[in-house]
């Protein structure tokens, strides 16, 4: 009789259950109402600008990562981006004459400028106006025909791509393509494309950086005269800092905050931060002064101006785009940020790549290249793979603009994790060099690279911000598949309304989390073993999409209960929003590589590098992971996390020292793999040239090499035995004079020896290098 009745009670909970889940009226009666209720009570209400901000720009593939059960299939169907023909002719002809038309030693340490005949050049070839239509006179690139220019120039001087990659990205252009009247693009395009206009953009002020939505500059609607007539205007006052381009621009957009307190324009005091232009000859405009970021020699400095006033027609769009300024802001930042940081930085990691890999193979020491040392092969493998990573990564994510994608969380991965790389890169890069990377000089072709790694870092979005508050805080709202409906709910006006999507919502979440939880420990017992994947992948690769895609199911499930458990605290919780956006990046950063490899043809020859770099990624993906769990507030639910996730196991240890091995072999020597990795590089072909002297020395080291080998074994013989010119330098002379090598190949080492020389060589420079003539040295003076 008990157990009956204990079944009759279960039957009934059942049932009861049932009735209330599956009937929707009674549901949001009883469950949903009162959860509604407490949820718009915590939730913060959402200024305008922080909406803007989380609607602006689309959800793309990081949207399949985040909901756990990515579609590869979707992957591999996006079309591999392509220069067309008059692409690839402007790569092959202007950009390589605009790259010889630069010294980067004279402009960064002579100049402090681009030379003039290079100005001329970029803006009468159309340089400054590749995102511009053909019918404005512009070039009419794609996103990624414009990526390529860019890392291309980056690959040779950072004041001539940055010259390049501003006008095209973030900036009067752009922002007069999607929102000017026909007025404004008919006047100021054709003359933008034709580099008649110089453009920047200012919203950076010295009291909102990152921050930029509390610029304090404003603009007062007002009455005033112009041209003559008094006319409804406004007297803006602005400060403003590092604007690129903007000693020199003519044509200044500018962001400030629009006030009405007349009602001049209608009953709305606070207007809204709008975007104006503005040309330099306004009275009252300052431009001119510049700062140094680095060295790098760009043009790049303050801008103010105080009480100027300036029509309305000065708006962008009109004055019916008062106010829509971070709108159109946000909107245009996710295109310009997918390409141009990551383009950049990822030319300098090609030249790097290329530049560095030639040198440890021309630098010898202990009768070794040093290339050949392992310790120096761990730099050169984090140089190869991630150079190989990085740049899967630029093309894919260009290739997604293209498709006419606006990829917020896309672009900030991708600008976070390229440049971060960069970095890594840059600094293995210049251990490997050593002493001759510290001095500057003509011949140094790393140390301006190393002194400006941390421009990427800062711009666009500093990076510690970028990671501890956009990629997870952003990409959950725009990337969840519920998230941000449930948000739009609470904001609904219509509280009937609200409570229906809000139960349709959570509901949908609810299920998600629950069959996230179900999958991820499914796919944790049987190592991802079983999970399906796309039959035409890469044999060697179909183990990464099964973990990916364990990875993916258990990101979505750890990201719901984080939410669930924290809520509004986790947005303060900054390391672990970090370390959760860590998990999505490296998500991203593996699928782009994977698509490489496929792309590319699935060259065996590449493939060390596709291994090491997914090795190493999902690795870190796997800390990250652990660094949530280890540091989760409640320790029980950490507890079930770790045995829901990683139930048997971490499933990755550090990348393989043999593979390491293998990348750093391909940097050492000419290959159609080291080709396909640095090929954007721009390499002169002289040895008057730093990279085009380690192209020469390294072509006539591996010549000189089974020469070497023979004059070491006669070493060893002592046939040199007490022969004091038979030293490290002048051994070669030595072996042919007592006829261990030939005539032919004692010129061979000759030259080898000469160009040898010029890849290692010092600059050095007189005493009083660089200082007036009038200003004696304190030493003497003092004397």
């Amino acid at each position: 009789m008990i157990l009956q009745a204990l079944l009759l009670l279960v039957a009934l909970l059942l049932i009861g259950a049932v009735l209330v889940l599956g009937v929707p009226p009674l549901r949001r009666s009883l469950l949903s109402r009162p959860i509604f209720k407490t949820y718009k009570s915590i939730l913060p209400q959402m200024s305008e600008t922080e909406r803007d901000a989380l609607e602006a720009g689309t959800v793309w593939w990081e949207g399949e990562l985040f909901q756990g059960d990515p579609d590869w299939n979707k992957l591999l169907a996006y079309p591999v981006p392509k220069l067309n023909a008059d692409e690839q002719s402007f790569m092959d002809n202007e950009v390589e004459q605009a790259c010889a038309l630069v010294d980067d030693w004279q402009v960064t340490h002579e100049l402090q400028d681009m030379p003039p005949e290079a100005w001329k050049y970029i803006k009468d070839k159309g340089f400054l106006g590749m995102i511009i239509p053909k019918r404005y006179g512009g070039l009419e690139f794609s996103a990624y025909a414009h990526s390529q220019v860019v890392t291309k120039l980056s690959t040779r001087c950072s004041a001539l791509s940055v010259s390049v990659m501003v006008p095209n990205s973030l900036g009067p252009a752009e922002l007069l393509l999607h929102y000017g009247t026909e007025a404004q693009k008919n006047y100021y395009l054709p003359r933008l494309a034709k580099g008649i206009e110089i453009p920047a953009f200012a919203l950076t002020s010295p009291w909102a950086g990152s921050d930029a939505a509390s610029i304090p500059d404003v603009g007062i609607v007002c009455k005033g005269m112009w041209q003559g007539k008094e006319v409804i205007g406004m007297r803006v006052t602005w400060d403003k800092r590092y604007i690129t381009l903007g000693p020199i621009c003519t044509l200044l957009g500018l962001a400030f905050h629009m006030y009405d307190p007349e009602g001049l324009l209608g009953a709305k005091k606070h207007v809204g931060i709008t975007c104006a232009l503005v040309p330099h000859d306004t009275p009252g405009a300052d431009l001119g002064r510049r700062h140094f970021p680095l060295n790098a020699m760009f043009m790049n400095g303050p801008t103010r101006g105080k009480d100027v006033f300036m029509p309305l027609d000065y708006i962008i769009g009109g004055p019916k785009n008062a106010g829509q300024g971070w709108r159109m802001l946000m909107e245009c930042l996710a295109a310009g940020r997918s390409i141009s940081l990551p383009s950049s930085n990822a030319g300098m990691a090609q030249m790097t790549a290329r530049a560095v890999g030639g040198y440890a193979r021309v630098r010898s020491q202990f009768k070794m290249s040093v290339g050949r040392f392992e310790g120096v092969e761990e730099a050169l493998t984090r140089i190869g793979a991630y150079t190989y990573m990085m740049d899967a990564v630029r093309k894919m994510t260009a290739g997604a603009v293209d498709l006419g994608q606006k990829p917020s969380v896309a672009s900030a991965i991708a600008k976070y994790h390229v440049t971060e790389r960069a970095r890594q890169v840059v600094n293995d890069g210049m251990d490997i060099v050593g002493g001759k990377g510290i001095c500057l000089g003509p011949s140094n072709f790393i140390g301006r690279a190393y002194q400006q790694i941390p421009i990427g870092i800062t711009v666009e979005g500093a990076n510690i911000l970028t990671r501890s508050l956009i990629l997870f805080g952003q990409g959950a709202i725009r990337c969840h598949p519920y998230v941000l409906k449930e948000m739009q709910a609470a904001h609904n006006p219509d509280a009937g309304q609200g409570l229906i999507d809000f139960d349709k919502a959570l509901f949908g979440h609810i299920a998600f989390t629950i069959r996230h939880c179900i999958r991820a420990l499914r796919k944790g017992l049987t190592g991802s073993h079983f999970v399906s994947v796309p039959d035409n992948v890469a044999p060697e690769t179909r183990r990464y999409y099964q973990q990916l895609t364990r990875f993916s199911t258990a990101f979505a499930f750890l990201a719901d209960i984080s939410m669930l458990v924290m809520g509004g605290e986790l947005k303060r919780r900054e390391k672990l929003s970090a370390r959760l956006g860590d998990i999505l990046s490296m998500m991203y950063l593996c699928s782009a590589t994977l698509k490489r490899y496929e792309s590319e043809g699935r060259q065996q020859d590449d493939a060390p590098l596709m291994h090491w770099a997914i090795w190493d990624t999902m690795y870190k993906a796997q800390m990250a992971f652990d660094g949530v769990i280890a540091n989760f507030p409640n320790k029980f639910i950490a507890r079930l996390l770790r045995r829901i996730i990683f139930p048997l196991g971490h499933p990755y240890d550090v990348p393989s020292d043999r593979i390491g091995h293998q990348v750093a072999k391909l940097l050492i020597s000419p290959s159609a793999a080291r080709d396909r990795l640095t090929a954007e590089t721009y390499v002169p072909k002289v040895e008057t040239e730093a990279v085009g002297a380690i192209e020469l020395a390294l072509k006539a080291t591996i010549d000189a090499e089974p020469i070497e080998a023979r004059i070491r074994a006669a070493e060893k013989d002592g046939v040199f035995d007490n022969i004091p010119e038979a030293n490290v330098r002048d051994i070669a002379l030595v072996a042919f004079a007592k006829g261990v090598i030939t005539a032919e190949e004692s010129a061979l080492l000759k030259r080898r020896n000469q160009l040898r020389d010029i890849v290692i060589r010092v600059d050095d420079f007189p005493f009083d290098y660089g200082l007036s003539r009038h200003q004696p040295l304190a030493h003497k003076a003092a004397a």
